[in-house]
């Protein structure tokens, strides 16, 4: 029973650096456009590819950034019970690899985002892709992380609903 009890908490250590990882390398990234760039500021990398700086203070696609500041806590608040129930998610099925990599994805993500509510009272974004004319909303790490996660989720689901279990 130790040896199962072991090998369990081992691989959530595993899945918890790797949501460290994440929220690191998130962290890292707005740090660096904060102090390149200026709000507002653009730099084209590709044709369909620029590096910006852009405030969000509302959750995906800028839904409610325009409201009078309530929205920072409500989000923050969201986040914050999503990780408590993302962590008990992975310490419950910390063995099923897709399911637990797309918690830990997800993980990272909510973390980065929180954190940026908490410091700042808005997201970074900065990641623009656009195409003839059309721009897809910007986003950062932890909104690719989330993103990830998401897909490997119903991928898992997917596998899970093929293989009849």
């Amino acid at each position: 029973m130790a040896r199962a009890s072991y090998g369990g908490s081992n691989l959530l250590w595993r899945w918890l650096a790797l949501a460290l990882i994440l929220v690191l390398l998130d962290q890292l990234s707005k740090t660096l456009i904060l102090g390149y760039y200026k709000l507002g500021d653009s730099t084209t990398i590709t044709s369909y590819f620029n590096v910006v700086r852009v405030h969000n203070s509302g959750a995906a696609f800028s839904f409610l950034a325009g409201a009078s500041g309530w929205q920072r806590w409500f989000f923050t608040g969201i986040g914050l019970l999503a990780a408590v129930y993302l962590l008990w998610m992975l310490k419950s099925h910390s063995a099923q690899t897709l399911f637990a990599f797309a918690m830990a994805s997800i993980l990272g993500g909510a973390v980065g985002n929180v954190i940026d509510r908490l410091l700042h009272g808005y997201v970074v974004d900065f990641l623009d892709f656009h195409w003839a004319g059309w721009h897809f909303p910007a986003f950062n790490v932890a909104d690719a992380a989330i993103s990830v996660g998401a897909a490997c989720l119903i991928l898992d689901e997917l596998r899970r609903v093929r293989s009849g279990r």
